[in-house]
């Protein structure tokens, strides 16, 4: 039996915000479908009525030909359908084991978790995706990256018809995509309907059989994978030509002083670091997973302590001891994980932009509410921030919005930002959204602001960046000018 999936006049209504519209196309058993448009387009909320975690306001779909909409994700997984979000929904205190089979754990005769059978099971299925953890390390320990793997191992777990993956790919390392994409291979040859949401073009090129791309909540057309091309997606995804998307860019070319000096740096992930960076200017860092850049970074914003050497910032010497004397002296950070690090998401965009600044809004006793929209409103405007309220929550929004407000936080004019550090800025961004944010960090780097610049894709550093750093194993291997600099050289330094 060839199995299938039929969405039919799935629409989905917000108060104020349609966010499905007549959504209409067939996914088959056997192959990969999949899902592009920029973000806020309608992916994750069609993954999320197909989950069973939101219901549609109109429309049904039909799995297997029989009609389905689910009440609960609970009853969603019963039917054979598992979706892996973008955001990790991890029990953090619970094993690797528990989280794989959580609401399916092993019972003994006498009703008692089985942790024998357990601890064996997610043993096999940790040792099919190759991964060095252990069953009964808890999730809290384990890299953003080695999260993620699990929630994959959970939905592997339940042999599903449907599998759904949701940019699954942003925070793995290149050997943990290849083994996640050799089991998309085993899933696929088992006749799985298999959905994926990523807004990296290779992947898709890679992994696609057909591809469905929304724009605005709106189906606008399906193809085959083969008869598409970069240019081709991007037309159908944002509605205009990007071009080349780099040489587009209107950089800085003017830099000024040396802004921030890094002697002899050292702690427990990162050793002997050197480096500079002058005013307006963008300094990338590469390297693979793992290679010490957000430990740099953290360490010269005060969050991770320095055992050994010197920091000067701005003239002044002294290491931070703390985010706050970091951000006093001029520096903000961008964290990798927007959401967990980046924002207090059940709060408004006016809140996530001017927390920082309250201190220098006061009116007397009280806040200068006024001075305060008229910040978030020039934020808004300045990023082309999609809302239609400042009051709408920072969950609400889209990755690439919530990238956004960061930057609206830490660039508004009551901030006197000197550095700013932009760890992973794009992942998890669609590809227009990306270009907006490249031509962003060029206009902060014109006002003279130094910008330290981490992604783990190369082409998007050496397109944006003036400079490299590449990184492995905690060291600085080389230094590259942009000009100069390629994907074979910083792979070649990236795994020195």
């Amino acid at each position: 039996m060839t199995h299938s999936l039929e969405f039919k006049g799935i629409g989905k209504l917000y108060p104020g915000v349609k966010a499905l519209d007549d959504i209409n196309f067939r996914a088959e058993g056997g192959k990969v479908l999949a899902l592009m448009g920029e973000n806020g387009a309608g992916k994750s909320t069609l993954l999320k009525i197909l989950a069973g975690d939101i219901r549609p306001t109109e429309g049904t779909y039909y799995l297997d030909e029989k009609e389905r909409v689910f009440d609960n994700p609970h009853d969603a997984i019963l039917a054979g359908v598992s979706v892996i979000y973008q955001e990790r929904q991890m029990m953090p205190a619970l094993s690797v084991a528990e989280n794989i089979y959580a609401g399916f754990l092993p019972k003994t005769k006498a009703g008692l978790i089985d942790r024998k059978t357990l601890y064996a099971n997610a043993q096999k299925i940790i040792d099919k995706f190759g991964l060095p953890i252990k069953p009964r390390t808890p999730v809290a320990r384990l890299s953003v990256a080695y999260q993620q793997m699990v929630e994959i191992m959970k939905a592997y777990s339940r042999n599903p018809t449907v599998i759904a993956f949701d940019e699954p790919t942003a925070s793995l390392s290149d050997a943990e995509i290849a083994a996640l994409f050799r089991i998309i291979a085993e899933l696929k040859a088992e006749g799985k309907i298999i959905l994926y949401v990523s807004h990296r073009m290779a992947e898709i090129f890679q992994l696609a059989d057909d591809i469905v791309v929304f724009k605005d909540g709106k189906f606008v057309t399906q193809m085959k994978a083969a008869e598409a091309d970069e240019n081709k997606l991007v037309r159908a995804m944002v509605g205009r030509e990007i071009g080349d998307t780099y040489a587009n860019l209107k950089r800085n070319d003017t830099y000024g002083d040396v802004l921030l000096e890094v002697k002899n740096l050292n702690n427990k992930r990162i050793h002997d670091v050197s480096f500079t960076l002058r005013k307006g200017e963008v300094l990338g860092l590469a390297g693979l997973v793992g290679a010490g850049r957000t430990e740099l970074v953290r360490a010269i914003f005060g969050a991770d302590k320095v055992e050994s050497g010197e920091i000067i910032f701005d003239g002044q010497p002294g290491c931070f001891k703390s985010p706050y004397d970091a951000i006093k002296a001029g520096i903000a950070l961008c964290p990798e994980d927007r959401k967990e690090q980046g924002l207090v998401l059940f709060r408004s965009i006016r809140e996530n932009t001017t927390i920082p600044v309250l201190g220098s809004m006061k009116k007397g006793l009280f806040l200068n509410k006024k001075l305060e929209k008229e910040i978030t409103q020039e934020a808004i405007e300045k990023y082309s921030i999609r809302t239609d309220t400042m009051e709408k929550l920072a969950t609400q929004l889209s990755g690439g919005n919530q990238q956004k407000v960061i930057l609206g936080r830490w660039t508004n004019r009551l901030m006197e930002t000197k550095l700013l550090i932009l760890d992973e800025p794009t992942k998890g961004i669609d590809v227009g959204t990306k270009a907006e944010i490249y031509q962003m960090v060029c206009d902060i780097a014109k006002q003279g602001i130094g910008v330290i610049f981490i992604s783990s894709e190369t082409p998007e550093v050496i397109g944006v960046a003036d400079n490299i750093l590449v990184m492995h194993n905690g060291k600085i291997t080389g230094k590259l000018k942009r000009e100069e600099a390629n994907e074979e050289n910083i792979l070649a330094l990236a795994m020195d």
